[in-house]
């Protein structure tokens, strides 16, 4: 049985979808702490916890637009009338999130934080789990989701790195009065109208990009019962009642964390730990952007000669092992000194060979939940896509939530000051930064590497699946 090849067309329009959480999560992980707590003196633990109770809401947004999304019908399909309605609002609040009134307490910004970011992320939901699940229901074919969702990956990551390169040359430039460009306070809101303008863009033309698939994917079935949160419990008691989904949600939940760890550290990191100024940090980005088309075609490669499963365990130990050379040999004064002109390249090395692998890691994860939402149907008689990748964006909200909590909450336990000029941070200080960047945070990768072995659907047992779903199809025609 020979399932339809998605066009290219289809993908990349579906893939420019993924520009606007690029930015989002740009401003997010490299700007929103560091902007709070350095430019603006707010505690970096006061701003995580507002981050945490944001993605709090999360639970009940993320479940309720993958149910909500499952259950609709129009002529404009399930999921295209949420994914255009989530632009506009997403744009404004992600603006409004960088510009707060100037002068107020700590506590005033924190609650500024809060309330923003719980409407960025709602309003990111509503997009994000019908572009997910649309992906998922546009591409059946085994090895062609992959090929879709590295198309997502590659766009996502141009958005993000592309943007961040951009702000740092143009908007946060050195400057003769500054430290380092990225104190420039009056630059934040031009960072986030900026990012704010090209999600809108970038969402509204996938929208009407990937349009003419609408006749091409299954309709909608009612609900048996009224959308409640009973109803949406048991579609998530579903979903978990896959052994693999739970190995793979679990293990990106842990794997996340990291992440956001290192998003909310970054700034720190490239600013006082290796003592770079903005002219230099954005080359890092270049090389992620000249390392990830090459991921991406290894990636598509893997997936056609390997077991998903084992796509996703051996990149993901590499990747642990890149993200901490450097650091531990910095830690153990291996490396030259910071200044050195070897420093900027092994940095931009390590990048490139970070892109390289990412695009293995997390096109696999998402192409293996496409194939889970497959083996669901086939139990329950139901399309869930929207359920399976609401849990699974839940599981990254929270572990980056936890994540971003966890930096903030440690930028405050080793004593990280506030509003702190290049080169005036406390060496032992320092020295922690990097400890918790690099092997503290890695004990949790390590555990997401032994929950991916429960992963149990095969090359050979998804064929299975998708023939006895064409058969009943064919008898029910």
């Amino acid at each position: 049985m020979t399932n339809r090849i998605l066009p290219t067309s289809t993908k990349i329009f579906w893939g420019i979808g993924q520009i606007g959480e690029g930015v989002k999560n740009s401003a997010f992980n490299s700007f929103l702490l560091f902007y709070y707590n350095q430019i603006l003196g707010v505690s970096a633990t006061y701003i995580s916890i507002a981050l945490a109770v944001a993605v709090l809401c999360d639970a009940i947004s993320d479940p309720l637009a993958g149910s909500v999304s499952d259950r609709h019908n129009s002529r404009w399909g399930r999921r295209h009338p949420f994914m255009a309605a989530s632009a506009l609002p997403m744009a404004i609040t992600l603006f409004l999130l960088f510009f707060p009134p100037s002068g107020m307490s700590e506590l005033f910004y924190t609650g500024w934080v809060m309330f923003f970011a719980i409407a960025v992320r709602t309003f990111l939901t509503l997009y994000h789990i019908p572009h997910l699940a649309l992906g998922a229901e546009m591409a059946s074919d085994y090895s062609d989701r992959s090929v879709l969702f590295s198309y997502g990956l590659f766009f996502g990551a141009v958005g993000g790195f592309g943007f961040y390169f951009v702000v740092l040359t143009l908007v946060f430039p050195p400057q003769p009065d500054l430290p380092n460009g990225m104190y420039n306070g009056d630059g934040y809101p031009i960072m986030a109208l900026s990012a704010g303008l090209i999600a809108f863009f970038a969402i509204m033309l996938c929208v009407w990009g990937t349009r003419k698939e609408i006749p091409n994917l299954t309709a909608a079935v009612a609900a048996k019962v009224p959308l409640s949160p009973n109803r949406v419990f048991n579609e998530l008691k579903v979903a978990f009642s896959s052994p693999s989904y739970r190995s793979i949600f679990l293990g990106l939940m842990l794997g996340t964390v990291v992440l956001a760890v290192e998003g909310a550290f970054t700034p720190f990191m490239g600013i006082h730990f290796w003592e770079l100024e903005t002219n230099q940090l954005r080359w890092i980005p270049v090389a992620v952007l000249i390392g990830l088309p090459v991921g991406s075609i290894l990636a598509a490669f893997l997936t056609r000669v390997l077991d998903k499963k084992w796509c996703l365990i051996v990149p993901a130990a590499i990747t642990i092992i890149n993200g901490n050379v450097l650091i531990v040999l910095r830690l153990f004064e291996l490396l030259p000194p910071n200044g050195d002109w070897l420093i900027l390249p092994l940095l931009i090395n390590q990048s490139f060979i970070a892109a390289v692998i990412a695009p293995v890691v997390f096109i696999t994860i998402n192409s293996m939940f496409a194939d889970i939402a497959d083996e669901l149907e086939l139990a329950t008689g139901e399309r869930q896509e929207g359920i399976i990748y609401s849990a699974r964006a839940f599981a990254g909200k929270a572990a980056n939530a936890i994540g971003t909590m966890f930096g903030g909450v440690a930028l405050d336990l080793i004593s990280f000051p506030k509003n702190a000029p290049p080169g005036t941070v406390d060496a032992e200080v320092i020295f922690n930064l990097g400890l918790v960047q690099g092997p503290v945070t890695s004990f949790f990768t390590l555990a997401g590497l032994a929950l991916y072995l429960g992963y149990k659907l095969t090359r050979e047992r998804h064929l299975e699946i998708t023939i006895e779903l064409a058969r009943r199809k064919a008898v029910q025609a």
